[in-house]
């Protein structure tokens, strides 16, 4: 095993444990410790000044095992989709929802409305679309969140959705102005929220906070220059975990410190700041495992060919960032004490695009032993070309789970 092991949330001893004989297993498939995410939460909200929200982001891992120990903890939900919506209610029917996306359908917006959740304009025309669907009487305006696409990038080491430059996302900050003057042509519909988006995958607390200092600045211009009362101002998600070895964990306490810095030094705000970590939550709850088809040797690379590639695992193709991996062998003797090899892990595609990732693993793996990726908890089974070329979709395990049989066959 090599020394990404403690990027797991499964180690090699309780792996074997859960996948029993080669005979017995069901592999491909994903393993989650819904007891770590609910620790993970705890551990982020004590970290958090009261006045921050946290609203785990759907996205990341969908599935209702999770939603429902997220929602029992106490957890918000940022949703994407009228689906996201309908997962969260079925999960935690009391939990508070935040709904998002560049292009929000009708359906979009009404299952919002349904819910009871905040909504987040990315534009005029959701402005108009919500003011349409709001009785003419009622009680009080919709209270909404507008998000902000800034003037300057975010600071963060990689960027996949980040901020800055043209964006299908928000209104871009310098036409803001005459959005919020447009807007409230529609008295049914209050802008009272803010929403700027901060990284992905940040392990810096400074950075992150640099970016949410940004936001709270845009935040004082619309309330000190154009007279909108914030409530709420969402500072996004980008709480990173680390993939490989060497890279640290993001120190939630130094970020929590800074935000409550932060809201001390802008005494105009009297409303709460939210966070939507996903990854940072379910990410190191998850393990995938897939046998070991074949390995060979070609023009000097050593491949390990897999059951399982990018249609289980898309994450490495996009980012060019492998998980950690590790090997286990159900049975039969143990791996030598040898030197490890560094594979290229291919999977079953009939495509050269099926690779994912690479890792250090013993020199003497073989056919039948069971590859595990950690860190797999977000991004990665419902992020998936699932149904390219017809491969099985992997099963998904919850643990703890009452039956051991319910793992194993």
């Amino acid at each position: 095993m090599n020394t990404s092991h403690s990027l797991f949330a499964l180690e090699a001893s309780q792996v074997q444990s859960v996948l029993g004989e080669p005979a017995q297993v069901r592999t491909p498939c994903f393993v989650y410790d819904l007891d770590l995410a609910r620790r993970r939460f705890e551990t982020l909200r004590r970290a958090m000044p009261p006045r921050v929200q946290l609203a785990y982001a759907v996205k990341s891992n969908p599935g209702a095992p999770l939603l429902q120990t997220l929602a029992a903890a106490g957890a918000s939900f940022d949703c994407a989709s009228a689906g996201e919506v309908a997962k969260v209610r079925a999960a935690g029917p009391d939990s508070p929802i935040l709904v998002a996306g560049p292009a929000k359908s009708q359906a979009d917006l009404r299952a919002a409305l349904y819910a009871g959740a905040r909504v987040q304009v990315d534009g005029l025309e959701d402005v108009a679309s919500l003011h349409a669907m709001l009785p003419a009487h009622g009680p009080e305006p919709l209270r909404v969140s507008v998000r902000v696409n800034p003037a300057t990038a975010a600071r963060e080491r990689s960027a996949i959705i980040g901020g800055g430059g043209p964006s299908a996302f928000g209104v871009d900050e310098e036409r803001l102005p005459d959005f919020l003057h447009a807007a409230s042509a529609y008295p049914r519909v209050r802008i009272d929220g803010l929403q700027v988006f901060s990284a992905s995958n940040e392990l810096d607390p400074a950075a992150l906070l640099d970016n949410h200092a940004a936001a709270v600045a845009i935040g004082q211009q619309m309330t000190q220059k154009h007279g909108v009362e914030l409530r709420l101002i969402d500072l996004g998600g980008g709480l990173g975990i680390p993939y490989g070895a060497q890279e640290p964990e993001l120190d939630v306490s130094a970020l929590g410190e800074g935000l409550d810095r932060l809201l001390r030094r802008h005494t105009w705000f009297g409303g709460d700041l939210l966070l939507e970590p996903g990854r940072w939550l379910s990410g190191p709850c998850g393990i995938y495992a897939a046998r070991v088809i074949r390995t060979k040797v070609s023009r000097g690379v050593a491949f390990a060919l897999l059951e399982g590639g990018i249609n289980h695992l898309l994450r490495p193709l996009m980012t060019g960032q492998s998980f950690p991996v590790m090997a286990v062998r159900p049975d039969g003797p143990a791996y030598r004490d040898t030197e490890e090899v560094e594979f290229t892990l291919a999977g079953p595609l009939c495509t050269s695009l099926d690779r994912v990732g690479t890792g250090a693993l013993p020199a003497d793996l073989r056919p039948g032993d069971v590859v595990v990726f950690g860190q797999a908890g977000a991004y990665a089974y419902t992020q998936a070309m699932t149904h390219f070329l017809s491969h099985p979709v992997p099963e998904q395990h919850w643990l703890p789970v009452a039956d051991r049989e319910a793992v194993l066959s």
